[in-house]
């Protein structure tokens, strides 16, 4: 049986990891580590502890982000997972050493509200990025406002999506949208399949900007828009600006933060 406690000087103060929770994805490999890791350390109820440890992949940490977000506990993941971009390798030695020297990386969540065909307003927090999709056959038709000035009076797409610079290298990459170094201050505003304007590419903007989707003949070219698993049918508007009053904290261990990772992706073939 370990030990359940850490310490980690953060800004030239001691920080003690003292009651530690083990919270695990549904896939069989994560739940044996739990269970593993439960038994070795003091496991805590989440309720009480004051760090997670996260056991899954990538989508796991997402909702153990979204789960926690009112706690505002820091959270270490370890990839039990696929991909891991926002894990941890996975040790079962040695943890409340890394905890006790992990670094910490503040991201701000963006915050979505939707207004559906009906009138009814959905509010919802997207970590990694939020996206717009059409739903039908026909191509979305989407006018764009920055700070409310209209950039773009009208979209042919397949949709659009605001990512994070943590998000950066999820959807919005895949869409062949940039790839954000933490800290840039930026988010990025990537078009999906966009048919006009032909050769817009999407935009760079603040991470203050305020932006405004309205979606044109949303009758026929109905769209729907998603903060990352929070889905929302037949938009007509949405809002989406970064939440600077809630703050979400990632442990990593030295020199695999989630910077690093970022910089790195860029030089991926």
């Amino acid at each position: 049986m370990g030990i359940g406690r850490g310490d980690r000087m953060e800004d030239g103060l001691a920080t003690t990891y003292r009651k530690v929770a083990f919270v695990a994805s549904r896939a069989a490999e994560a739940q044996e580590s739990c269970r593993h890791l439960g038994a070795r350390y003091v496991n805590a109820p989440p309720e009480e502890a004051d760090v997670i440890v996260a056991l899954g992949g990538d989508g796991f940490m997402l909702e153990t982000l979204h789960r926690f977000i009112d706690r505002k506990l820091p959270i270490y993941g370890m990839n039990r997972g696929t991909v891991g971009f926002l894990m941890n390798d996975y040790r079962d030695d040695g943890l409340m050493e890394r905890l006790a020297a992990a670094t910490e990386t503040i991201l701000h969540p963006l915050a979505m509200e939707a207004v559906d065909a009906v009138g009814e307003t959905t509010r919802a927090l997207a970590i990694n990025e939020v996206a717009l999709l059409r739903e039908t056959r026909q191509a979305a038709k989407i006018r764009i406002r920055i700070d409310d000035v209209v950039r773009t009076p009208e979209l042919v797409c397949d949709g659009i999506l605001v990512a994070t610079a943590a998000g950066s290298t999820a959807y919005n990459l895949s869409a062949h949208g940039p790839i954000l170094p933490l800290g840039s201050e930026l988010l990025a505003l990537t078009p999906i399949s966009a048919f006009r304007p032909r050769r817009w590419r999407g935009a760079l903007l603040p991470a203050r900007a305020r932006i405004a989707f309205e979606i044109l003949e949303a009758d026929k070219r109905s769209v729907s828009a998603t903060a990352d698993y929070t889905e929302v049918r037949e938009v007509v508007r949405v809002a989406v600006a970064e939440e600077r009053a809630i703050s979400l904290r990632l442990l990593f261990d030295p020199g695999h933060g989630l910077e690093e990772r970022i910089l790195n992706e860029q030089f991926t073939p």
